[in-house]
């Protein structure tokens, strides 16, 4: 199998997530380079240097000067991150800017303004990529449910989740009507970022609930309760619902003839278990006996949220490069914020928001 050049990059920033493209690259050496880090300090960067073994810069001019790199990560603060992108495509340089590209409406409409006809910003949104979701997708594309009419996501927050609504629905820069509420209630939450807290005792955590109009009978439904990615006592879940049938997480009901509905199920070829030899990964996952997703980087050993961020990369590089399509514009993250903004603004006021056609529309 031919492999494409490695897709080269740099990342401005050194924090937790930098770090998560680090061990990506130094697992999948073939396929990801990380040409250097961006660190305000010295000492922050002998750090880096010394765990990842990858020069380090103080600027993001001196990294563009010293090392040649198809694209540059803006791994940063939301705060920040507008600058930095602004400063890369005032360099000439291809960006890839970590989710959220602004932190507010005024700061997405700003950024815009700034770059957004220049076609060098892409967004880190990796959810579609996941190989669950790359699956639903694919099948979506099929029509294997018709046309869809509604997507519910339980899962992650705000413009990843609308990214994930939007897409899955055909949905692309429309208006929205959003309704939310907010509601506290108690529940134990044991682990996060940091680990395990060993304490069982609830806490109050806060689930918000948002509704989206997207207007043609189009819908999504947001539910989301804080920490719900780590607390292993919240499961997620997706509802796609289409004209001949739904998806239920993996299992898929549709008509196989005007009288006959039929249940198939997303079947993943996990490798690892039991006395199976060939390492800890996924390998594909099949839909009645056919694959709609492959592990684009077998051998690495990587979860699937490994699987999608790497993806992202990898296709950054081809698109830097010229060989390949945009992976996520700066237009489509921006519409996934304004309305995760929305679903805020709804659940805090207690009254409806609608969005209107942004300048990124056109």
């Amino acid at each position: 199998m031919t492999i494409a050049p490695a897709a080269r990059f740099g990342v401005v920033g050194s924090g937790w997530r930098t770090q998560f493209f680090l061990r990506l690259a130094r697992l999948a050496p073939a396929h990801l380079t990380v040409t250097g880090v961006v660190t305000r300090t010295a000492e922050r960067g002998a750090q880096i240097e010394a765990e990842w073994d990858v020069p380090t810069f103080r600027t993001l001019a001196d990294l563009a000067a010293a090392a040649e790199a198809d694209f540059v990560v803006a791994s940063v603060p939301w705060p920040a991150t507008p600058e930095i992108t602004t400063q890369a495509v005032h360099l000439g340089l291809y960006v890839l800017a970590e989710t959220p590209p602004a932190p507010d409406a005024a700061g997405l409409r700003e950024l815009w303004d700034a770059v957004g006809a220049s076609g060098r910003v892409q967004v880190a949104e990796q959810y579609l990529l996941m190989p669950g979701h790359a699956a639903r997708l694919a099948l979506l594309r099929q029509g294997i449910i018709g046309d869809i009419t509604s997507v519910q996501v339980s899962s992650t927050h705000l413009y990843h989740a609308t990214s994930m609504i939007r897409h899955m629905l055909g949905v692309e820069f429309e208006p929205a009507t959003v309704v939310a509420r907010a509601f506290q209630a108690p529940l134990v939450n044991p682990l996060s970022p940091q680990g395990w807290n060993e304490s069982d005792e609830p806490e109050q955590l806060t689930t918000t609930i948002a509704m989206l109009d997207f207007g043609g009978g189009r819908s999504g439904l947001y539910d989301f309760t804080d920490n719900q990615w780590w607390n292993p006592l919240r499961a997620r879940r997706i509802v796609i619902r289409g004209s001949r049938g739904e998806i239920v997480d993996d299992t898929i009901v549709r008509l196989a003839d005007a009288v006959t509905p039929v249940a198939s199920a997303l079947d993943r070829r996990q490798l690892g278990i039991d006395l199976n030899l060939e390492g800890i990964e996924l390998a594909h996952i099949s839909f009645d006996g056919r694959v709609v997703y492959r592990n684009p980087f077998p051998g690495a050993r990587f979860s699937d949220d490994d699987l999608a961020v790497a993806t992202l990369l990898r296709d950054t590089g081809r698109w830097a490069r010229g060989e390949g399509p945009e992976p996520y514009p700066l237009a489509e993250g921006c519409q996934d914020h304004l309305l995760g903004l929305a679903m805020e603004e709804a659940a805090r006021t207690g009254t409806p928001v609608t969005t209107t056609r942004e300048n990124w529309a056109n």
